[in-house]
């Protein structure tokens, strides 16, 4: 059994379903028309182009398409990362891009070559849509991260430096700030956890279903893949809390809150 196959104007009638969010809006008066229309485009867009492309990688399965696009897409998540946030520092974007490559290819490697076990290595099969689904899910807690760090060290440096005055050494005295920060960020994740199964059932374990697989060999899927968005979540959040804590911190162990910027 696969999956049923859905035609143009299958997809046209379920466009119709955003008619709804759009009637809401309207009714309610948020003024979230535009918005709607603009992200409903931009997904359809983008979705149909990377189908596409997704669809020319997968015939031709050599091993340099496969990195392109996967630095491609974690370039864009690095970028992303850093364009949620309220404030900047001046090296904001190469601690969103570090944190991002670090937390995807440690995850992706390990999962690919030690739990699956995919030949070759850089099947595009597996290799892309489970680097997507570490990256779409990492996002979030980075993003919530990397506000919350600089938040915190802006507007509690008073307790920074009245623990400096005590004594303290300058990651001591942040290291409260720097952990709240990395306990937010993992917060979407497990509270996705928690309810996987009673609530929700995930796009991996849905999709295989869908495709025609047992749903104990989908659910074994959708086990690998939250693990794999948790160890990434936790790497890409720490790896984004101390990076951003080194690059406000002065060669004398000062916290410089000036080299931060609000978002214009």
């Amino acid at each position: 059994m696969s999956a049923l196959p859905l035609s143009y104007v299958d997809l046209v009638v379920a466009t119709l379903l955003i008619s709804v969010a759009g009637g809401v809006s309207a009714a309610l008066k948020l003024g979230l028309g535009g918005r709607l229309l603009t992200a409903s485009f931009r997904s359809v867009l983008q979705l149909g182009l990377i189908g596409f492309v997704l669809e020319w990688v997968f015939a031709l399965e050599r091993w340099y398409l496969v990195l392109a696009v996967f630095a491609s897409m974690v370039i864009n998540a690095g970028i992303a990362a850093v364009q949620r946030t309220e404030r900047r520092f001046a090296g904001i974007w190469q601690t969103g891009l570090w944190s991002v490559t670090l937390s995807s290819v440690v995850t992706t490697f390990v999962v690919v070559e030690v739990v699956i076990g995919v030949t070759p290595w850089y099947s595009p099969r597996y290799v892309i849509p489970l680097l997507g689904m570490v990256l779409g899910n990492a996002l979030t807690g980075l993003s919530l991260t990397l506000d919350r760090v600089m938040a915190d060290l802006d507007e509690k440096r008073d307790q920074v430096e009245g623990r400096l005055a005590l004594g303290a050494t300058i990651w001591q005295a942040c290291r409260p700030h720097v952990r709240e920060a990395v306990r937010l960020g993992m917060v979407p994740v497990l509270n996705s956890m928690a309810v996987v199964g009673i609530v929700s059932l995930p796009g991996m374990m849905t999709g295989q279903i869908l495709g025609g697989a047992s749903p104990v060999e989908a659910v074994k899927y959708q086990l690998v893949v939250m693990f794999m968005i948790a160890c990434a979540t936790s790497l890409g959040t720490m790896t984004a809390a101390v990076l951003s804590f080194r690059y406000l911190v002065t060669s004398d162990h000062q916290l410089d809150v000036r080299r931060l910027r609000k978002r214009k």
